[in-house]
């Protein structure tokens, strides 16, 4: 049974015509952890707002453990929400950051310290409950937001965009303390992201949205390897897109510029009409290889990118990417020199031409 729920869930806003969120429908299970993936606009922020009770829905309904919270106004949803921007209060230490939410439902002081104590002890902070937020780096304050959201103790915990503000480095430290932190605690987790990379590594499953439309559901191994729409399969990770002209349906075949290229699997679209040939970076390789497509193309660009090279080559009527592991040994490819490049057939997959 679903623990929280969102049932044919629309947003308008008033003004304008398009609506912001359209037949939202998602079963979240208890303990699950699962990410609104898009880009601005595109619904997911305003979804999360509606769980949280910031935004009423238009239409629709919203059920947490069985009990209709569809119009309840926030503080009367058990729900605990983590900000972009942190929104601590400066003029409270960290202890009176995190007890706050307790000191409005008026919990025995004695509880509210130890609860405290837990908490700044779940995320790393034990000794920083008398500093104030000025004193703490950006990583530091967003812990202390989570540990106050946390607090609570409530059936639903609400991420917007909560590492957005970071660098790098801490970003992916942070990532994999929330991750911990909500597999110890076994609590209900939305998470709105625009970083793709983020959704996958943090989720369970992935909600992929484009203008307020749910494009996919899925686990973050789905959402990646099998994409069900063109913008989820351009929209999560690089991807090559190379124009082609179907040569044989029912053996999977297509045609690049003349060359035939293998699919191994039958393709709806007739004989003759124009489709995408999609491939992954990952997937293509330098070099001609036994059993596996080839083409032919110039090296234009290399990128050295740390623990990956990539590579741009180009085929005279498109261009490709790739991606090669790196090692110490590695010998580089050289620009303006004429490489085959090679891939499976199981590494392609078609789609409709728009």
């Amino acid at each position: 049974m679903a623990f929280l729920e969102l049932t044919s869930v629309r947003k308008v806003f008033p003004g304008q015509e398009a609506p912001a969120v359209e037949d939202f429908n998602l079963s979240v299970a208890r303990g699950e952890l699962v990410s609104f993936l898009g880009p601005s606009g595109c619904g997911k922020t305003t979804t999360l707002r509606m769980i949280a009770g910031f935004e009423l829905p238009t239409a629709g309904l919203i059920r947490l453990d069985g009990a209709d919270i569809t119009h309840k106004p926030p503080n009367q949803r058990n729900v605990g929400m983590v900000f972009q921007s942190y929104a601590l209060f400066p003029n409270m230490t960290v202890a009176g950051n995190v007890g706050f939410g307790m000191q409005l439902k008026k919990q025995p002081a004695e509880k509210i310290k130890r609860r405290v104590a837990e908490l700044l002890e779940l995320i790393h902070l034990p000794d920083k409950g008398a500093s104030y937020p000025y004193q703490l780096s950006g990583g530091q304050q967003q812990r202390v937001a989570l540990a106050r959201a946390l607090a609570i103790e409530p059936q639903v915990l609400l991420l917007d965009e909560p590492l957005s503000a970071l660098d790098a480095k801490i970003r992916d430290e942070l990532r994999n303390e929330i991750r911990r932190i909500q597999q110890q605690l076994g609590i209900t987790t939305i998470y709105v992201t625009h970083d793709q990379q983020e959704a996958m590594a943090l989720s369970d499953r992935v909600v992929v949205m484009s203008r307020g439309v749910m494009e996919q559901v899925g686990r973050p191994f789905e959402i990646y390897n099998y994409p069900k729409t063109a913008f989820v399969a351009s929209f999560v990770g690089t991807l090559n897109q190379l124009r082609c002209q179907v040569a044989d349906a029912a053996q999977g075949q297509v045609s690049f510029d003349g060359q035939v290229v293998r699919t191994g699997t039958p393709i709806t679209q007739p004989n003759g009409a124009g489709v995408v040939l999609m491939l992954r970076p990952e997937e293509l390789r330098l070099g001609a290889l036994p059993d596996a497509n080839q083409l032919t193309g110039t090296v234009e660009q290399v990128s050295f990118q740390g623990a990956t090279v990539r590579v741009l080559v180009n085929l005279g009527l498109a261009s490709l990417t790739l991606d090669i592991f790196n090692e110490r040994t590695l010998v580089l490819p050289e620009v303006g020199r004429q490489y085959t490049l090679s891939f499976p057939a199981h590494a392609c997959w078609v789609m409709p031409a728009a």
